[in-house]
């Protein structure tokens, strides 16, 4: 009788797709700095200048596409091999697809797909990298980033407290903790469950006894973190 693998929860940032070349929004020159959030990423920007919302997103998508998984992303694939892998990401690429994992929720949406203005529920694939002005839904309305935007409820947040609360090992790699709701799933994770964190800077969340902090990027971090659970074994 086989034994079921350990579920293995890791909980991704920005930092885990900076390796592939794409720019995060909050660290030095990172996109941020060129754009005022409320313009590019809030109901209230969208209201106000949807094409240059829309014209955001597409330079977002196009220099996606010209990206590939880094080793960090393909590590946790093969991690699959011995554990039952969950990635919670907040990032709305899809380099984690890309590389192959199998379940992966996204909390902030997913930025190769739209969706409608009218409803919520009817989401689209994107083909290529341009979502246009006059782009509909099937009923008609205008087709929007399927991006959750400052302000707006995070539906994902529910299912992902779920699987953080099965975690038998939770790993955090590339995020900086600061944002919410999802920065809050670290209180859900099991008291018995050890913690790693893969990141090069310091997190507020450091300095429980049962976190061990791994001081790298992801593309070093991972392959040490899959060391650090062989040797656990």
């Amino acid at each position: 009788m086989a034994v079921a693998k350990k579920k293995l929860v890791v909980l991704s940032g920005a930092g885990m797709s900076a390796e592939s070349g794409l720019r995060t929004f909050r660290e030095m020159g990172g996109l941020w700095e060129e754009h005022d959030v409320y313009e590019v990423a809030s109901p209230l920007g969208w209201q106000r200048d949807r094409s240059m919302v829309l014209r955001f997103y597409n330079e977002r998508r196009k220099q996606l596409l010209e990206t590939h998984p880094n080793q960090g992303h393909l590590g946790l694939v093969e991690l699959e091999k011995d554990f039952e892998v969950w990635i919670v990401t907040q990032n709305v690429d899809d380099l984690h697809e890309r590389a192959g994992s199998k379940r992966i929720l996204h909390l902030h949406g997913e930025l190769r797909k739209s969706r409608s203005t009218a409803d919520p529920d009817l989401v689209y694939d994107i083909e290529g990298w341009e979502l246009k002005e006059g782009d509909l839904c099937e009923k008609g309305s205008q087709l929007r980033p399927h991006v959750v935007w400052f302000g707006e409820a995070v539906p994902a947040i529910e299912e992902a407290v779920g699987v953080v609360s099965l975690a038998d090992i939770f790993v955090i790699i590339g995020t900086s903790m600061n944002v919410y709701p999802a920065a809050g799933l670290i209180h859900y994770v099991p008291s018995h469950t050890p913690i790693y964190i893969i990141d090069p800077n310091e997190l507020p969340v450091e300095g429980h006894s049962r976190i061990k902090v791994i001081r790298m990027k992801a593309g070093e971090g991972v392959p040490k973190l899959m060391e650090e659970l062989r040797n656990a074994k």
